[in-house]
């Protein structure tokens, strides 16, 4: 269908263009698919991964042609909602969402999502932004759920930018509102964001109270992506606590979760962590098995396939495989340059540098001649 649509996109009059009519209305419905990973209707939203493209052009039409649409606008939310699930890249909507005003309807909401996108890029510094400004705009409009949202989100941006005293307070202070409410699954939400700041701390006895503290807040049924994460989460705390006995048992519970829902990407961190318990334990074949199993899982979403090839750069490094190592660890650092994932390409970078230094230990050095001329 993508030819044909192309082809209509910019039509005299977009309006009167049935077939740009009908792609909207088609487009619009599935797009209002629940992408709660909790909920059946997480999987019917996969489809976005193959029409995309045709998605993105009618928005950027009728963002143009209808910019006071709130129904356009709330597509357009939905859009980089799907995303951010399923095939995580940047869009060319960005721009025209930071330009709507600030008293737009919808512009909080799409900001949001976007920030949402720019995580799953591994762009912390951006997401912060966008999140500091939908804080405001919230604020300015006194829905207090939203700001508490907002302010979780926030929170957890800070972790990824190594500022956990103000990531720890903004996630009390949304938890203090989630209170007022009794919304339990913000509360617990608040408690994941901070179990995930005290670990960054290396606060551990803190960073696993509050793990347990996030999953004793729900109720069997009550989002189990983030009950899966929290294990997943456990298991780190028990890696640097040294407990192997205790980090296997909740990545295996969070494999099992995730198996019975099909959640790709929590398939792919759980088989990383297995990759890491297993060299951790000098089992490099077993290591390399969860390796490939991760790929499996990458679903070519760009950032994943990144992280993937650091992985296996890792693998290879730590066997003495520098060649390969080094080609694993320079794909990665472009990916992490293309996305601007300064974080990720930092700690790269810093991988392909190790690697690169035992490659230099390796060069054996030309031995002078009896004239002191080096030999050829």
């Amino acid at each position: 269908m993508l030819a044909p649509l192309r082809d209509h996109l910019r039509p005299k009059n977009p309006k009167s263009s049935r077939l740009l009519r009908m792609a909207k209305e088609r487009y619009f419905t599935r797009m209002s698919i629940d992408t709660d990973p909790n909920k059946p209707e997480f999987e019917e939203s996969r489809w976005i991964v193959s029409e995309d493209v045709n998605v993105e052009h009618l928005l950027d039409v009728f963002t143009t042609i209808d910019a006071n649409s709130a129904n356009v606008w709330d597509a357009c939310a939905d859009f980089i909602r799907h995303l951010a699930h399923h095939k995580q890249r940047f869009i060319i909507l960005g721009p025209k969402i930071e330009g709507l005003p600030d008293y737009h309807r919808s512009k909080p909401k799409c900001l949001f999502q976007l920030s949402r996108l720019s995580k799953t890029v591994g762009s912390h510094a951006e997401r912060k932004r966008l999140l500091t400004h939908v804080l405001r705009l919230w604020r300015e409009r006194g829905n207090d759920c939203a700001v508490a949202r907002a302010l979780c989100a926030l929170s957890d941006a800070n972790r990824s930018l190594n500022l956990y005293k103000e990531g720890i307070q903004l996630a009390g202070e949304a938890s203090e509102i989630f209170e007022r409410f009794e919304n339990r699954v913000g509360q617990a939400r608040c408690s994941a964001s901070l179990a995930r700041l005290l670990y960054a701390d290396n606060q551990l006895d803190a960073a696993e109270e509050a793990a347990f503290r996030a999953i004793d807040l729900l109720s069997e049924k009550d989002e189990r992506y983030l009950v899966c994460e929290l294990h997943r989460l456990l298991g780190q705390i028990y890696r640097s606590k040294g407990d192997r006995e205790k980090l296997s048992n909740h990545l295996e519970i969070a494999r099992g979760i995730a198996s019975s829902f099909n959640w790709h990407q929590q398939l792919f961190w759980i088989h990383c962590d297995l990759a890491r318990l297993s060299f951790d334990e000098g089992g490099f074949d077993d290591a390399q098995a969860h390796v490939e199993c991760a790929k499996l899982h990458t679903l070519n979403h760009t950032y994943f396939l990144g992280h993937a090839m650091k992985l296996q750069a890792e693998l290879w490094y730590r066997q003495d495989r520098l060649e390969e190592a080094r080609s694993e660890a320079l794909g990665a650092v472009e990916v992490y340059e293309k996305l601007g994932a300064t974080k990720d390409l930092k700690k790269c970078s810093g991988l392909l540098q190790r690697i690169e230094e035992e490659r230099d230990k390796l060069v054996i050095p030309d031995e002078p001649g009896d004239d002191g001329e080096f030999l050829v």
